[in-house]
């Protein structure tokens, strides 16, 4: 029996309508930890389709998150996670003991114009750079 993925962490991004910054982010995490993180995202009020200015920002990286479809929240979400990042749902992410909450304050990139999604973009890509630093670089004696 091999151990690979025994301890592999789960990250869920929730945001409003899970249409750019949690797809955003969800993007970023697949694309530079492959399989090492399992990445999910949600909303708590989940938009039609995602903002195609998000799209546009992410393919400039080289990243294709048209296949992404917003999704709406659930408790079953949050419990699978082990580490849960906020962009904006305020009190409506259900909150469970053991978990790990970071709340990133970010832009919100509806409405907004390529050079502003791009800025929101580059924010969300440090971020995911130290998460996943931090995720990946933890032992038993240095738990996360």
């Amino acid at each position: 029996m091999t151990t690979e993925h025994i301890n592999q962490p789960t990250v869920l991004f929730v945001c409003v309508h899970n249409a750019g910054r949690s797809q955003m982010a969800a993007g970023y995490l697949r694309h530079l930890a492959g399989d090492q993180i399992t990445v999910g995202s949600a909303g708590s009020e989940p938009a039609d389709q995602l903002n195609p200015v998000a799209i546009e920002a992410m393919a400039e990286e080289g990243i294709d998150i048209t296949a992404a479809t917003p999704q709406v929240l659930t408790n079953t979400a949050v419990q699978a996670a082990d580490v849960v990042i906020t962009m904006g749902c305020g009190d409506t992410c259900p909150i469970y003991p053991g978990k790990r909450y970071e709340d990133w304050d970010l832009d919100d990139p509806a409405g907004q114009d390529i050079e502003a999604v791009r800025a929101i973009r580059d924010d969300i890509k440090a971020r995911i750079q130290r998460l996943i630093t931090d995720l990946l670089h933890t032992t038993p004696e240095n738990p996360r």
